[in-house]
């Protein structure tokens, strides 16, 4: 069983806190082992927002004997960090846990120097701080999360969420991750690269008049599906069909597909012992030289190594006390 700190000092926000605890303290609606165990690190107590009283599960220094560290958002950005929550994020990390902030918690980590000579994101409203701050860091302003290893950084409030199910897609796969996300009702896998902003708010999945395409295209992932394919049964121009799509999914069409035959091959690869040349076909990529190519360029790795990968994960898992 891997544990999770989530850490906390005065100024902290409760929505991005209250996620984290959400999604890693409930077990999610599928068998799973070895799910985590959730811990909440503080100083002592503690008000979130200025409003609400939070007493910690244990001190600051707990954080060096977890797995994983979540530093929430920080509602003072433009203020130091408390130096005491600085120095456990940072001894934390130097003994080898992996570290997420969420929101402006990455001004956390680069206090800590965690982000220095790194790529980090944090809310768009407060990026330019974080460069100017800490100019060490590779602030990219436009992404949802970034993902170092053993660092790891998201954009505001949503972004959290995605960044804490990624986590939860690493550690136990797609499957679990997709299960968790349809507990919560929110979108199972927003990759880290889709932009902050989209112009339009997103409906609600009923609302728009791309429900049922998506859920028609994602039942046919086998097939050579193209633009025309999705414009001609959503009987629309592809002109027309494209604008829907940045509005409703801030992507394009094609992306879009792109991203659900990767998502798709990574359950395959993670629950069948199906060949990639299977896979690829299953997933409409035709052949596994592309399904290499758009795998390795979207996850970091051939899909022959995110199998091994996330197969020595299990079975480390299982290996695990409880």
């Amino acid at each position: 069983m891997s544990d999770v700190a989530v850490a906390i000092a005065d100024g902290i926000l409760h929505f991005e806190m209250a996620l984290a605890f959400e999604l890693f303290s409930t077990l999610p609606p599928v068998p799973v082992e070895h799910w985590y165990e959730l811990v909440v690190c503080g100083a002592g107590p503690v008000r979130a927002d200025g409003r609400f009283l939070l007493e910690p599960d244990a001190g600051l220094d707990r954080l060096a004997r977890a797995s994983t560290v979540i530093v929430p958002g920080w509602a003072e950005p433009d203020t130091d960090p408390p130096a005491d929550l600085v120095d456990a994020v940072r001894a934390a990390h130097e003994a080898g846990a992996r570290v997420a902030s969420l929101c402006t918690g990455a001004f956390v980590l680069a206090a800590a120097g965690l982000l220095d000579g790194r790529r980090a994101t944090t809310h768009w409203l407060h990026s330019e701080a974080l460069a100017a701050r800490y100019p060490r860091v590779e602030v990219d302003p436009d992404v949802l999360y970034v993902d170092e290893g053993d660092v790891l950084t998201s954009a505001g409030k949503a972004a959290a969420m995605d960044l804490c199910l990624h986590l939860v897609r690493r550690d136990h796969g797609s499957v679990i991750a997709n299960a968790v996300a349809r507990k919560l009702v929110v979108p199972p896998h927003r990759p880290g690269g889709q932009a902050q902003f989209v112009a339009a708010p997103v409906p609600e999945p009923r609302a728009h008049p791309l429900s049922d395409l998506l859920a028609w295209a994602v039942q046919r992932l086998d097939e050579p599906l193209t633009v025309d394919d999705l414009a001609r049964r959503a009987n629309m121009s592809s002109r027309h069909l494209g604008r829907h799509f940045r509005s409703v999914a801030g992507t394009t069409p094609l992306q879009w597909l792109l991203t659900q035959r990767i998502r798709r091959a990574q359950e395959l690869l993670e629950t069948t012992d199906d060949s990639v040349d299977a896979i690829a076909e299953a997933t409409g990529m035709g052949t596994a030289a592309t399904l290499r190519r758009h795998f390795n360029r979207t996850v970091g790795v051939p899909p022959d190594a995110y199998r091994r990968t996330f197969r020595s994960r299990r079975d480390d898992a299982a290996r695990a006390p409880v």
